[in-house]
């Protein structure tokens, strides 16, 4: 296919590789989760459906992708590490992030009711997530340490605060009466107060959980006689242990020190160095355009489960378009968007200070929004089609430093639209008119944009500019201006959402519509 004038934005893309042989970890985060958690009437200070919620998610997670051998997690926090050899997405860490959290946040909401039947999910859940390099198996060791220590301190404060709470003492109270107090002082408050032992809470509480992969001997099918035929296949278990850091602990499990390294000592004291670098966050160029671009991750073949309709299933790209209209409503940063077939961009205002410019926060938040309403949104579009498995998709933030490059950026993506449906179109017409698939592609090889439109015309009576505009111009949306006694309104969002489709290539169009985007 014939490249277009505007693919020079392309080398705006910089890569961010985590070098070999650093590990890589995955940490994601619940976003806004305190809220989420009062929704919802989650039980304080621990709900253990939710925990175990989690660890279900966690689990999908490994199971999915076999790079990742080793899971740690409590509350609303899941830590993933990938084998030290992993190659995974060629070790890109906007992609990794994104689709972890992606995949996540759509199990989450696809196993909301297998763990809350009685509760109706209110609202979209979605999850911030970064990327975390490891050096060594002991800054890995540290890493965890440093996490199952915060479990430890979080836990025992939050089941302080909240029997305090709940035996009358106002949220006031509570902190003063907790300000400053130690491990034991916080257990002597609980055992005199409440007559709690908090070294006898639930494991699940204490310590978190961790899965990792190891071989189980598994039941495969029986033989002729009825006799079960076994066997050893890699599987995710969990576990809970006091010191997931232990040395004692990793040498129990081969697989560990086998995929991710020795721990050689036992670990005391976490340097602070060590602290600073797990939540180091680089940060995009300050009033610069910010366009975080979403696809979808093996969407050919999810389209092919589904049995979604080609060259275009016109549900499929609405239920993309309304998850695109939650982004907008969600995150009132973004001003625009445009998408087509199975990915959406999304830009931020030049002057945004969103999750303070931190691209894995804005990537991963975006992408896994978006997952989660793709999931929720799925009946009303497919009624009558059931969700063979949970969608996922990656994501990537790029700066783009003028006003013309933005313009230009948006413009490479209409053309690629054009270009692309133009082809699938006549490859697909083809494909149903007999030819294989092999036959179509050799038929359309080296054709020019006349040659197809005559190819369609002629052969099945189609013209081509006919064709819906969804298809041929893809999705924009953007906030229509609220108009207040002829002057356009300087509300901080300018009104409702809404979708269109139209030429964006055409300076025109960004003329009609000057509150979408700053000239300046």
């Amino acid at each position: 296919m014939a490249n277009s004038k505007y693919e020079y934005v392309k080398s705006f893309e910089s890569e961010d590789e985590v070098m070999l042989p650093n590990l890589m970890v995955v940490r994601i985060d619940g976003r806004d989760f305190s809220r989420f958690s009062q929704v919802h009437e989650f039980e304080k200070p621990n709900d253990e459906a939710a925990l175990n919620l989690m660890n279900s998610c966690s689990a999908a997670v490994l199971e999915e992708y076999p790079d990742i051998i080793f899971a740690y997690g409590y509350s609303d926090e899941y830590s993933f590490v990938f084998k030290k050899t992993s190659r995974f997405y060629l070790r890109r860490a906007s992609k990794i992030l994104s689709l972890v959290a992606s995949f996540f946040a759509a199990v989450y909401v696809t196993k909301w009711k297998e763990f809350f039947p009685q509760r109706k999910l209110e609202y979209v859940p979605s999850f911030n997530s970064k990327v975390i390099s490891c050096a060594s198996a002991g800054v890995l060791q540290a890493y965890l340490s440093w996490r199952q220590q915060d479990c430890h301190a979080n836990n025992q404060y939050n089941t302080c605060f909240w029997m305090l709470v709940k035996s009358g003492k106002s949220i006031s109270e509570t902190e003063k009466i907790l300000k400053d107090t130690q491990k034991q002082q916080k257990n002597e408050i609980l055992f005199q107060r409440f007559g709690i032992n908090y070294k006898t809470l639930p494991e699940l509480f204490r310590q978190g959980s961790c899965h990792f992969k190891t071989k189980v001997e598994e039941t495969v099918k029986h033989d002729e006689n009825g006799n079960p035929v076994k066997r050893l296949r890699r599987k995710a278990v969990l576990v809970h242990s006091e010191n997931i850091a232990g040395r004692s602990f990793w040498n129990e499990h081969p697989s560990l020190h086998k995929d991710l390294g020795h721990f050689t000592k036992d670990i005391g004291k976490i340097e602070p160095d060590y602290v600073r670098s797990f939540q180091f966050e680089n940060k995009l160029l300050p009033l610069t355009w910010v366009v975080v671009r979403i696809d979808g991750c093996h969407f050919h073949r999810f389209s092919e489960v589904h049995e979604f309709e080609k060259p275009n299933d016109e549900q499929a790209l609405k239920l993309m378009n309304s998850c695109a209209v939650a982004v907008l409503e969600e995150f009132e940063d973004i001003h625009f968007a445009y998408g087509v077939s199975d990915e959406y961009s999304f830009v931020l205002k030049k002057e945004s200070e969103l999750y303070e410019r931190q691209p894995s926060k804005i990537i991963s938040a975006i992408a896994s929004f978006f997952t989660s309403t793709y999931v929720i949104k799925w009946g009303d579009f497919f009624p009558h089609k059931e969700l063979k498995y949970p969608p996922s998709f990656d994501g990537r933030a790029v700066c783009y430093p003028t006003y013309k490059i933005l313009l230009d950026y948006l413009a490479w993506r209409q053309v690629d639209c054009h270009i692309n449906n133009q082809y699938n179109t006549c490859f697909w017409m083809l494909v149903k008119s007999g030819k294989t698939k092999t036959q179509s592609q050799d038929y359309l090889k080296g054709t020019q944009t006349r040659e197809k439109n005559e190819l369609l015309s002629r052969q099945f009576g189609i013209e081509y500019n006919s064709l819906p505009l969804i298809f041929r111009m893809g999705s924009s949306v953007f906030r229509s201006k609220v108009i207040e006694n002829g002057i356009v309104s300087g509300k901080k969002v300018e009104g409702e959402v809404v979708v269109d489709h139209c030429n964006i290539i055409e300076h025109s169009f960004w003329e009609e519509h000057p509150h979408i985007l700053s000239y300046s």
